[in-house]
């Protein structure tokens, strides 16, 4: 008889415990419905959902956004964009001022010669000749006149050495096509997980079904120029921060001052004339060219490399004066728009005698590399390039919008 009253409080403690956990779970904010708790009917007609057998609608299961590999999550928040530095080169192109940037998520690391082989194997399975032909990096980048450089040519891409070093080579182009095929084999991958109906598709998946993730792309220069400074780093109490940041680090300094690290440099870069590395026995930054894409401390959002190794495009089309005209809420500048290029002496204008690079076709790129001197490494400064170049210098990684949010 004891045993039945331990089984039957027991039983009675399971269910109370789960109807709990049920009530928790169906009757959140108030009792009100959620995008993950949508209820059994609307709340505006009062019909039922999924009912097959009435042609109801179909509210599918949503857990949240699927996680996207190698992304990490940037929240947004209000930032003071532009460069903290003395303006050296005198360009006047990033004056500061405030902007609100909607959280995101980033690539870690910067997108690698693995990766870049990676999408070749598939474009060659599945593309026209024509199509693998164009995604193939310029390896000429890496041949200078005056400078014995040619071993890279053939095996920096290639040689698995390599394998985790940031690609190059990649146009802003080039770059954006790698978005989208990463886009197709990533959300094929979540749908053939995902089982059910969606287990043998093509990529075309409808957003309803909540098991895809956004497309990849490129940041906007202000999420790149957001993530990179990282100023969640530099909160204390509310809304307010100790500092702003030169680097994605704290400090003016370039070396690491903690631990076992002390005194080697944070970041890939160029120290002075013809000094790319140190002297051996006791090099600074340890690499001559560009390094391991998780050789150097992450910053306080957990990026890799967003100072030096390799300079990285962003989304933007390049004009000096477009931190007075962009949105102060999620800016971009898409095209000419309130500054045409009919106003720059250009090549479309004048191709006999330009004396202007702007361009439509004119992208940014940020972040310092290998081969630039410490000056460039600050988020805030800016250099551009045509969309279809590629250098030694310039890599990449990828963004993505976090949906159904609302910060």
């Amino acid at each position: 008889m004891k045993s039945m009253r331990h089984f039957l409080k027991s039983l009675l403690f399971l269910v109370g415990g789960s109807f709990l956990l049920t009530s928790c779970f169906l009757f959140n904010k108030g009792g009100k419905p959620t995008a993950t708790n949508p209820g059994q009917m609307s709340t505006a007609t009062g019909l039922a959902y999924n009912d097959e057998d009435a042609g109801g609608f179909q509210v599918n299961p949503f857990e949240g956004q699927p996680d996207a590999p190698n992304t990490v999550f940037i929240e947004g928040g209000r930032a003071v964009m532009g460069s903290f530095e003395e303006d050296v080169m005198s360009y006047r192109d990033n004056i500061e001022r405030t902007v609100s940037v909607a959280s995101f998520y980033m690539d870690e690391t910067e997108i690698a010669n693995i990766h870049w082989l990676e999408y070749m194997h598939y474009l060659a399975k599945d593309s026209s000749q024509e199509v693998y032909a164009a995604a193939l990096p310029d390896t000429m980048v890496w041949v200078g006149k005056l400078a014995f450089n040619d071993p890279y040519v053939d095996h920096y891409l290639r040689y698995p050495g390599f394998r985790y070093f940031p690609v190059v080579g990649v146009s802003w182009s080039q770059a954006n096509n790698y978005a989208k095929w990463r886009t197709k084999a990533v959300n094929v991958k979540l749908a053939e997980n995902a089982g059910g109906e969606y287990a043998e598709t093509d990529g075309r998946i409808p957003l309803e079904s909540g098991i895809v993730i956004p497309a990849y792309r490129l940041p906007t220069e202000a999420e790149w120029e957001y993530a990179a400074q990282a100023l969640i780093g530099t909160q204390w109490l509310e809304e307010m921060q100790t500092h702003q940041r030169i680097y994605p680090w704290d400090g003016h300094a370039l070396r690491n001052p903690y631990g076992k690290q002390m005194g080697f440099f944070l970041a890939n870069f160029k120290r002075g004339r013809g000094d790319y590395a140190g002297i051996a026995g006791r090099l600074n930054d340890g690499a001559l060219i560009t390094s391991y894409i998780y050789e150097f401390p992450p910053n306080d959002y957990g990026l890799y490399n967003m100072a030096g190794n390799v300079s990285e495009w962003v989304m933007d089309v390049y004009r000096p004066m477009s931190f007075q005209d962009v949105d102060d809420l999620n800016p971009i500048r898409r095209d000419g728009f309130l500054d045409d290029t009919k106003g720059y002496n250009n090549v479309d204008k004048n191709p006999e005698s330009f004396t202007s690079l702007i361009t439509d076709h004119a992208r940014i790129y940020k972040g310092g590399s290998w081969k630039d001197v410490a000056y460039w490494m600050s988020p805030g400064t800016r250099r551009y390039l045509d969309q279809d170049s590629a250098t030694a210098t310039v890599g990449f990684r990828c963004a993505m919008i976090r949906a159904g949010s609302n910060n």
